[in-house]
């Protein structure tokens, strides 16, 4: 007990340096920065056979606040595969956002093609890496989903692809995942629901049974975001209002 309480003690004392590890090896602002992610607006995607659909809470706290201003979801370049979405500190990810846009267009100025969703990602995650290696900054208050196509390892044929970035700098990919508030609850709700050859269309109805399982009061098409890419339709886009009503319909 007396070890335990010193190492917690140790660890409390190395809380407010960013690029000092405690004595456990951790470094606590990159911990507090997943404690800000998990206090977020629930975010989920979900990677199908023919493409990716991510979709997110976007719940506010007052319904005198115009809901067409606060977009959550966002593509990173016009006519471009890839789209973004986070948990965590809105004013964090708008950094990003921006910074993976101005890496799109050094892409496409360079190569004349669209940039695949692997090298949007690394770069994102090279960023947030950087943030916790440097003084006097501090880690971005944010998890991303980011999701696109990309090739083939042969370099051949185009598939869809979703990653996780977290504050840390640390990427993933995968076939199902959630972050921000009930990120436990969405991903055991993922592990049953989710199957290998699962089509677009079933992977957007399993995104919205999924949300809905965590959401508090009542799920309207102006109080959640859903953006898709799929190989028929290889640009990113934000479904209207319209579009989201006609799938909430079908699911009730």
């Amino acid at each position: 007990n007396n070890t335990l309480r010193q190492n917690n003690m140790g660890d409390s004392s190395y809380s407010f340096s960013l690029t000092t590890f405690s004595r456990t090896g951790k470094l606590l602002q990159i911990e507090y920065a997943l404690n800000a992610v998990a206090n977020g607006r629930t975010a989920l995607g979900i990677c199908a056979k023919n493409g990716v659909v991510i979709a997110t809470d976007k719940k506010l706290a007052s319904n005198l606040v115009e809901t067409s201003q606060v977009n959550k979801l966002e593509a990173v370049n016009d006519k471009g595969s890839t789209g973004m979405v986070y948990a965590g500190l809105g004013p964090d990810y708008r950094v990003l956002v921006r910074k993976a846009r101005k890496n799109a267009q050094k892409y496409v100025r360079m190569y004349e093609e669209d940039v695949p969703v692997s090298i949007m990602t690394k770069h994102a995650a090279s960023v947030m890496q950087e943030y916790t290696q440097s003084g006097g900054v501090r880690p971005f208050g944010v998890s991303l989903l980011v999701a696109g196509l990309d090739y083939e390892e042969d370099g051949s044929t185009m598939v869809p692809r979703l990653y996780q970035v977290d504050p840390s700098g640390a990427y993933f990919g995968w076939k199902a995942t959630a972050i921000g508030k009930n990120y436990v609850h969405a991903k055991n709700f993922l592990e049953k629901r989710f199957q290998e050859d699962m089509e677009l269309e079933d992977a957007i109805h399993t995104a919205l049974l999924t949300l809905r399982e965590g959401f508090e009061g009542e799920m309207t098409s102006s109080n959640i975001e859903v953006g898709v890419v799929s190989l028929e339709d290889p640009v990113f886009r934000v479904l209207t209002q319209a579009e989201v009503q006609d799938y909430l319909d079908e699911a009730t």
